[in-house]
């Protein structure tokens, strides 16, 4: 074509307002929420009416899932936050990131390929809100350091329950208040699309700690209209269903409610810079819910199956999705989105085999199953920091669990119980060190410690905080809350036996540290110091 045509037809199409984007990737935004499991009002849909989830209204997540896919057995590989975004950053199983595969004492390596690095060298505009990569301040996370923090309008929505109760109490309407908080998330959204220049595609990470403990007690009712009654009779078996759990387990509801207002601002940000329709959005949390037994901390599904959707450009959407998802495929499948090849040392695969496909259900034949794990959480858990080494591996059917020490307590130490000094109720709600550290303090883990000795107690006590055998086997087609361990059952052993080798096989190929000289480099992990 001859150079002066090339023009005028640029100037044409120009003159009829048209545009040719200089880089046509498209954008991403992930928001990635603390301590958000399972949890959404469209998932009560999907699983049918009884469960927890009846209580609970999440529209921007439920519409953002309609128009893309929701997956229905997404899981994090570890339910503690600094491996969680190890796993998820570095696109590789928690166990192969070094020092950052525990929580306290973590250092990322920085020969470690990052996904969001590799989308800023490839042009991207990449920046977050607040939470990332958990050890240290913003700087110290390997996204952190070389991305734009954007936090100007305020870090108040972070403690959302306190905030707004705080400001109801000086005067301001509970929807006054709730705005002031959503105004800071747009602000700061609003800053980062500021920054990018021109066409240049961004990768924004938007990562409230709102769901992490602490709330306010009864928020829930207060500032979300959740009766805790709704959840009576729906409760997980593993829970008392009595009064303070069920106020616990609607205020930490709540705080799900306000992530997805906050959704609802970064959508309608979106479609003012007429950026919508370019941005494959996609929402997660990492882990399940913190201070609940089963929770956060354990390889049970409540502490490792997450919420997750993904939408926008590429995406076929108004689909429900069963094939099992390990977060840390979204690296790979951010990267692939970003046009920007997968780094061979990572072993996530990229989910756009699934997310182009029209099907439902089971779409990919490779996705039969995930693998979790968990090592170190808090330091000083156990007498001498000691770890909980645990391996997983999930299938649709079953979850077989290997604990490698299984002389250790899971959720730590019982410090102070049965010593004649008990922990005080005000202890237990707000200090999770004062005994059983790996569990967040809480008004749950209060009641469980306080009325442990009760005979209808002492058997929800022992189940969550008592010491497991080594290996746990569970059949999920009768069994769905993991409730009755089926190892030693002879009739599950060729079963046993077969996921046990399929997991070895995949710790060994991958190089777990767990397997080589019993652990040693998870037993002498650095405890918490100065980040490098």
């Amino acid at each position: 074509m001859h150079l002066k045509t090339f023009g005028l037809i640029i100037l044409l199409l120009a003159g009829f307002g048209l545009s040719v984007r200089a880089d046509e990737r498209p954008n991403i935004l992930f928001a990635f929420a603390d301590d958000w499991g399972r949890h959404a009002s469209v998932y009560a849909k999907t699983d049918g009416p009884g469960t927890e989830n009846d209580a609970i209204q999440t529209p921007n997540f439920d519409s953002l899932a309609r128009s893309g896919v929701l997956f229905t057995h997404a899981f994090v590989n570890a339910p503690s936050c600094t491996p969680c975004r190890s796993s998820l950053l570095s696109g590789q199983y928690f166990w192969r990131t070094k020092t950052a595969s525990i929580l306290q004492g973590a250092r990322w390596d920085d020969s470690i390929p990052a996904w969001p690095l590799l989308l800023k060298e490839s042009g991207y505009h990449i920046g977050f809100t607040w939470k990332v990569w958990s050890p240290g301040s913003p700087q110290d996370a390997p996204y952190g350091r070389k991305a734009n923090a954007y936090t100007s309008a305020g870090r108040s929505f972070n403690g959302f329950s306190q905030s707004v109760t705080k400001m109801h109490a000086m005067g301001k309407s509970i929807d006054a208040a709730k705005q002031v908080l959503l105004d800071q998330v747009r602000g700061n959204f609003r800053a980062m699309l500021a920054d990018k220049k021109g066409d240049q595609p961004f990768a924004y990470w938007f990562g409230p700690t709102n769901v992490h403990r602490k709330w306010i007690r009864g928020s829930g009712k207060r500032l979300w209209d959740i009766d805790p009654d709704q959840l009576k009779g729906k409760l997980p078996p593993f829970l008392p269903d009595v009064p303070t759990i069920r106020e616990d387990f609607a205020d930490y509801l709540g705080e799900v409610m306000g992530f997805d207002m906050a959704l609802g601002v970064l959508i309608d940000e979106l479609k003012k810079a007429g950026e919508f329709e370019n941005t494959l959005i996609v929402v997660s949390g990492d882990h399940g819910p913190a201070g609940f037994p089963h929770g956060k901390c354990n390889l049970y599904d409540f502490g490792t199956r997450v919420s997750l959707s993904v939408s926008g450009p590429g995406v076929k959407g108004d689909r429900i999705v069963n094939d099992f998802v390990s977060l840390p495929d979204l690296a790979a499948t951010f990267l692939e989105a970003g046009k920007v090849q997968v780094p061979v040392v990572m072993t996530s695969k990229s989910l756009w085999k699934t997310l182009s496909s029209e099907k439902v259900g089971f779409v990919d034949p490779n996705r039969t199953h995930v693998f979790v794990g968990r090592e170190r959480h808090v330091a000083k858990a156990r007498e001498g920091n000691l770890p909980y080494p645990q391996r997983a591996i999930r299938t649709k059917d079953f979850l077989f669990v290997i604990n490698f020490k299984p002389d250790r307590f899971p959720l730590g130490d019982h410090y102070k119980l049965d010593t004649g000094k008990e922990p005080t109720i005000d202890q237990l709600q707000n200090n999770t060190f004062c005994t059983l550290p790996d569990e967040d303090a809480g008004p749950t883990k209060a009641w469980l410690v306080l009325n442990r000795k009760a005979p209808n107690v002492k058997r929800y006590f022992e189940h969550a905080y008592g010491k497991r055998p080594r290996e746990e086997l569970f059949d999920l087609r009768k069994d769905p809350h993991q409730m009755e361990n089926v190892a030693s059952d002879p009739a599950y052993r060729d079963v046993a036996t077969e996921l046990r080798n399929k997991l070895m096989m995949e710790l060994r190929t991958t190089g777990d540290p767990r397997l080589i000289d019993d652990g040693a480099f998870y037993e002498t992990a650095p405890m918490a110091g100065p980040l490098r």
